[in-house]
Parts: C-alpha cells; sequence; structure tokens
C-alpha cells in the first residue's frame, strides 16, 4: 500500500497545532492575576532648615516641633529660599520661638510623603522633640503637601495646618481623628477655594475635627497672615497627638 507522505506530514502538522492551541488562553478569556513582589531600596537627599529654641538642651524638656513645607517658589537647591515665608522666616528674627522647626526644601515640584517621614524619623531620634506635639503645616504646593503626608502617615501628626492648597476627599477618613485647621483667600487665583472647601466638607462628613478660615479679600497670599498669628501657635500647642 503506497502512503501519502504529503497527507499525513499535514496530519502531524495540524495534531501539533491543535495540541498548542490548546494550552494558550481560550478566546474571551478574563485576564489572570498575578503578583510581583520584592523588596527595594532607594537613596533619599533633602536639604533642610533646622531651628532649635534658645533654651534647648538647658533642661531635658522635650520640644514641640513644626514641620514646615513651602511653596513652589522656595525650591530647587538654594535653601535659603525657604526663610522667604512661614517658621522658617519667622524664626530669623524670634530666637524665643517656643518650637524646633524643621524646613526642608523640595528640589522640584512636589512633596515625596515617604521621604518627608524619613526626615522625621532622623530630627525624632537626634533631638529631643515631643512625639505626641508634632504639627504639620504648609502653603500652597506645601499646602498640597500637608494633606499628602498628613493622609500617609496621620499617626504622626498632633495637628495640620494646610494654607491654600488641596487634597484628596478619599482621603478624609485617615485625617478624620487629626485637629485641622485649613486657610485660604477669598480671591486666590492661583489656587481655588474650592481645593479647601472640597477638603473641609469631605472631613467634616467622615466626622472629622476641622476649623476652616477664609480671608475674603485675600489673594494667593493666605499664609502671611496665618504665620503672623500668635492665635495659631497657641491654637497647636493645645493639641496632643492621640494614642495609638
Amino acid at each position: 500500500m503506497k502512503i501519502n507522505c504529503s497527507r499525513v506530514l499535514g496530519s502531524v502538522i495540524v495534531a501539533t497545532f491543535l495540541a498548542t492551541l490548546s494550552t494558550l488562553p481560550a478566546q474571551g478569556q478574563s485576564q489572570s492575576e498575578n503578583l510581583f513582589e520584592k523588596d527595594i531600596t532607594s537613596k533619599a537627599r533633602l536639604k533642610y532648615l533646622l531651628f532649635l529654641p534658645a533654651d534647648y538642651g538647658k533642661t531635658d524638656k522635650q520640644w514641640p516641633l513644626i514641620l514646615f513645607l513651602h511653596g513652589s517658589g522656595e525650591s530647587g537647591d538654594d535653601l535659603s529660599k525657604v526663610k522667604a515665608h512661614g517658621p522658617a522666616k519667622i524664626v530669623e528674627t524670634n530666637k524665643d520661638f517656643q518650637f524646633i522647626v524643621v524646613s526642608p526644601q523640595s528640589s522640584g515640584r512636589g512633596w515625596n510623603p515617604d521621604v518627608l517621614n524619613a526626615l522625621l524619623d532622623d530630627i525624632v531620634a537626634k533631638y529631643k522633640a515631643d512625639k505626641d506635639r508634632i504639627y504639620l503645616t504648609g502653603l500652597s504646593m506645601g499646602g498640597y503637601g500637608t494633606w499628602a503626608l498628613g493622609a500617609a502617615h496621620p499617626e504622626r501628626f498632633a495637628a495640620l495646618v494646610p494654607i491654600c492648597g488641596g487634597g484628596n476627599t478619599a482621603d478624609a477618613p485617615k485625617l478624620k481623628d487629626i485637629p485641622i485647621w485649613v486657610f485660604h483667600g477669598g480671591k486666590d487665583n492661583t489656587v481655588p477655594l474650592e481645593q479647601s472647601e472640597r477638603m473641609v466638607k469631605a472631613i467634616k462628613a467622615a466626622g472629622g475635627n476641622v476649623e476652616f478660615t477664609v480671608y475674603p479679600e485675600a489673594g494667593h497670599d493666605s499664609w502671611t497672615e496665618t504665620y503672623n498669628n500668635p492665635k495659631l501657635y497657641t491654637w497647636l500647642l493645645e493639641q496632643k497627638r492621640k494614642s495609638h
């Protein structure tokens, strides 16, 4: 009997193709779920200004600490620019300021919560900072950073003071247990007042503790009046971190 080699070879090819096809996902099959997990490390680098009160070190007193986040205009590599506003400016002339003040500088746009949290770890380990009285504040870009860092590490802070910034309303449940005082200018054309209004509304809806001050005639600079108000620092000192 003669064997048709072409026919046999064709049958083998078809059978091999069908066998291969059976091992592939069926047409229309959903994507499979997978997990990649690996420990990685990265190097953090952050320049900062550090202010210690005049009486620091004379006793074993643990001092309240303010972490101040500047706005976009002070970003870069010239650390002296950070002294333009806020607590970093105040302590240049007020050596009796009763807080440790840490004022980092962002090299570009925005703030990295993980890097800032690592900086706080380092500061607390080196200096006599009261872990239950660490306060976070910032203006404009630093206002956004205040909302973001507060939500990333709510267990760390005794109070937040975001000024003319905005955040993610979905973070409200994470922030509801922290006393927050929000400030904004009513005529702010850089960061709309709505950015703060949305966050305040979300915090209140989550059952949070939030105060909101709007300066009706102020533009983007709502920070000068805020940081020059002694009532702000009296309020801060009344706040202590809740036990966790």
